[in-house]
């Protein structure tokens, strides 16, 4: 019975193509944006995630100030020096290594190509700090770090405008006024957060760009590795004492200095992102409602302009239990259908985003099966009203309907 219940509703679909498009389209387009978005949601989740990852684990980065969105006017904090980089590394329990970096800005030229990028100065510990390797040449030597060599280890954004591609390592590029030899070239990082490109850098001794470039001996970041065994937030609490101690910050003042922990960058993101999501997926959910309002309605209609069908089935011998089947069964397949085109249409608007977004594809099975299964039960829950008058019909004023 049940498969001829499901014959008949495929042909009655059949006969009205275009009323059965129209109605299965608010379907569609709840489908399709549920599982777009969430998946969308997610594939950003995993990049913002795998940036931040990139950035290093066990790793707290220790800037002047009073982070974002506080501070407010007043004379500016004072940076660190190379005091304060040699205290954490031996005063904080934990610490591996404490990378000091001074930032500047220049325009490298090689052979008539030139490139505006960022200058980082930095020691050999930013290597052990983050996991950034090196797909050609050597970091510094201690030689080239103490008397501050004019050497350089460039990012793949820098490499493919400076040398088109070609083998930078030991050739020799201009920084401004600075002859600087190529010792070595990073592996590709990609994008960083807020669009920033983490390849377009060129990494030099500290105490080379603070003499050459920004004329001063101040450090603006630290970042801090520790060992995976310690607890961060004992580490964090260390360092934060420390630093007071040293920076002479009074009991009760807050700190000029803001220390961020890679690991609740990442939180945080992750937590942005799945809230944000799971608001464009409700405000998304809508449709589905709107498209099981327009099934009943179709469903109803339909139920009017076969009242005579009803009354001659019902006459010949069927019960009330077959023509409700029958109409629920065709309100079903309607609401699964408008799933299935939905899931389709969700994988190409996924797969043309993708790359848009510079997120990574996901197909995630468990958010389309949920998808077509709510699909389902919502041809279940808004067709069971019509399926129901039709099945309540009386024989008798059914066969005279006009």
């Amino acid at each position: 019975m049940l498969g001829t219940t499901f014959l008949l509703a495929v042909r009655s679909i059949r006969r009205h193509m275009l009323r059965s498009f129209l109605t299965i389209l608010g379907i569609v387009i709840g489908v399709a944006a549920v599982v777009s978005m969430v998946t969308l949601g997610r594939a950003t989740t995993q990049a913002a995630t795998d940036q931040v990852a990139s950035l290093g684990t066990n790793i707290l980065q220790v800037r002047p100030g009073q982070g974002f969105g506080r501070g407010g006017g007043g004379p500016r904090p004072p940076d660190f020096d190379v005091n304060d980089v040699q205290a954490i590394r031996d005063q904080v329990a934990g610490v591996t290594a404490v990378a000091p970096q001074a930032q500047s800005t220049a325009t490298a030229i090689y052979n008539g190509a030139n490139w505006s990028t960022t200058i980082n100065g930095t020691t050999n510990a930013f290597f052990e700090v983050q996991p950034w390797e090196l797909t050609s040449g050597r970091t510094f030597t201690p030689a080239e770090e103490a008397a501050g060599r004019a050497v350089c280890i460039i990012g793949n954004t820098v490499q493919q405008n400076l040398f088109r591609g070609g083998d930078a390592v030991g050739q020799r590029i201009r920084l401004n006024d600075i002859s600087c030899d190529v010792i070595g070239t990073l592996e590709t990082r990609g994008q960083a957060g807020f669009g920033g490109d983490q390849d377009d850098t060129v990494i030099m001794p500290i105490n080379t760009v603070q003499r050459r470039l920004t004329g001063n001996r101040d450090i603006r970041l630290m970042l801090v590795g520790f060992d995976a065994a310690y607890d961060p937030a004992v580490v964090q609490s260390s360092l934060t004492d420390l630093l007071r101690e040293r920076r002479r910050i009074q009991p009760g003042a807050e700190d000029n200095f803001n220390i961020f922990d890679t690991a609740q960058i990442t939180q945080t993101l992750t937590g942005v992102t799945t809230l944000l999501t799971s608001i464009v997926t409700a405000v998304a959910g809508i449709s589905l409602v709107v498209g099981g309002i327009g099934i009943m309605n179709i469903m109803l209609v339909s139920v009017t302009e076969r009242t005579r069908e009803i009354g001659i089935r019902l006459a010949i011998g069927a019960v009330a239990r077959e023509v409700l089947m029958q109409f629920l069964v065709e309100a079903i397949v309607l609401s699964m259908l408008g799933g299935l085109v939905g899931l389709l249409l969700a994988q190409i608007v996924i797969a043309v985003l993708t790359p848009l977004m510079q997120v990574p594809f996901i197909f995630d099975l468990q958010i389309n099966i949920i998808a077509f299964a709510i699909s389902a039960v919502i041809g279940v829950v808004f067709g069971f009203f019509p399926a129901r008058r039709a099945a309540s019909l009386n024989p008798i004023d059914a066969l005279r309907h006009e």
